[in-house]
């Protein structure tokens, strides 16, 4: 049986240690072929917040992943125009992975927002699994979110929780303040940060 591919796709400002947990994560519960790093050049829903280059982005990613070969970025997003929905996502990739199925990775704070996404019953028809990282002490109501998205409930795969959930937002706050933030994202990418005066 063909593996499957994971699709970690996100705005990555910037991406951080939480994002590599996920993915690796995924990666061996699920005996992903490989995981796609999908970065979000204009999220819809983050139209009116300010966020870094996309260039910028795409390195800090690039600096993330590089010594990890089941890891890849991914042009599934920044290939094609605006706006850039998961469902889009997941039809240019099987567009382009003809035949392959896909695993997409998530926090369950996206899970229980899925309601609210873009054609959210086409994109859990488009995914083979939904592989969710949950803080733990946390519950997601499933049988809420299958009222709405009949089949959900069977496509849902849960990894090994964390206890605190690191943020991109809280990183960007950290270096704002000028606080340390180096233990929050991955090796090299707080140099990309001070290198471009990110955040500050």
């Amino acid at each position: 049986m063909e593996r499957l591919i994971g699709v970690l796709g996100g705005t990555f400002d910037p991406p951080h240690a939480g994002h590599l947990l996920l993915a690796k994560r995924a990666h061996k519960a699920l005996k992903l072929d490989k995981v796609l790093w999908v970065v979000t050049p204009s999220p819809p829903h983050k139209l009116n917040m300010s966020i870094s280059p996309l260039s910028a982005r795409i390195k800090m990613v690039e600096q993330s992943i590089h010594s990890l070969p089941a890891f890849e970025l991914s042009n599934a997003d920044s290939s094609r125009p605006a706006p850039h929905y998961a469902v889009g996502t997941l039809h240019w990739l099987r567009d382009h992975y003809p035949g392959r199925k896909f695993a997409y990775l998530m926090g369950s704070d996206s899970l229980m927002d899925l309601p609210n996404w873009h054609e959210p019953l086409e994109f859990i028809k488009l995914c083979e699994i939904l592989a969710v990282m949950h803080r733990i002490g946390t519950m997601v109501k499933m049988e809420e979110l299958e009222k709405g998205l009949p089949g959900i409930t069977s496509k849902t795969f849960f990894l090994e929780g964390v206890q605190d959930e690191i943020s991109a937002f809280a990183i960007r706050e950290r270096v704002r303040k000028g606080e340390a933030y180096d233990g929050f994202v991955p090796a090299g990418v707080a140099e990309i940060i001070e290198h471009r005066g990110l955040y500050t």
